[in-house]
């Protein structure tokens, strides 16, 4: 029993204190699940229209997230600073990825594969990783 601070029951602030608790605790547990979020490696090209193929991997990033998973997405972040031009900083950025692709649970492979994402699917056949295939409008396709 809740009882206030004369020491005297109190069931009404005992009953809102209690919610309240409760309220707390299953956001605590929401935090933890997100912590634990599947990372997702996301295969989808970068050559050719840039900006075009930029936008529809920020896309299938959010589609990841919405899924409740956790992307991971190399050439979203590489080609900022590495010269995608330059063939050893190129294959550089490839090895970065493939290095965090050894860290995810799964691989989801974007629209028809590129030199580079044939790279990718290798090594995550290599690492007996989950693939999945999508569509270049996000469709999953059947294996």
């Amino acid at each position: 029993m809740y009882r206030n601070v004369e020491g005297y029951a109190d069931p009404t602030a005992g009953v809102a204190m209690s919610k309240i608790m409760h309220e707390f605790k299953q956001k605590q547990r929401k935090n933890i699940d997100d912590k634990h979020r599947k990372k997702i490696y996301v295969a989808s090209r970068y050559a050719g229209d840039i900006e075009a193929n930029l936008e529809a991997a920020r896309n299938y990033c959010r589609m990841v997230v919405d899924a409740g998973h956790m992307p991971i997405a190399s050439h979203l972040l590489y080609p900022q600073f590495l010269d995608e031009n330059n063939e050893a900083e190129r294959e550089l950025g490839l090895m970065f990825g493939l290095a965090l692709l050894r860290d995810c649970d799964q691989v989801y492979v974007f629209g028809e594969p590129s030199r580079g994402m044939e790279k990718e699917i290798a090594e995550a056949k290599r690492l007996r990783k989950n693939i999945k295939y999508f569509k270049e409008n996000g469709c999953e396709c059947e294996s």
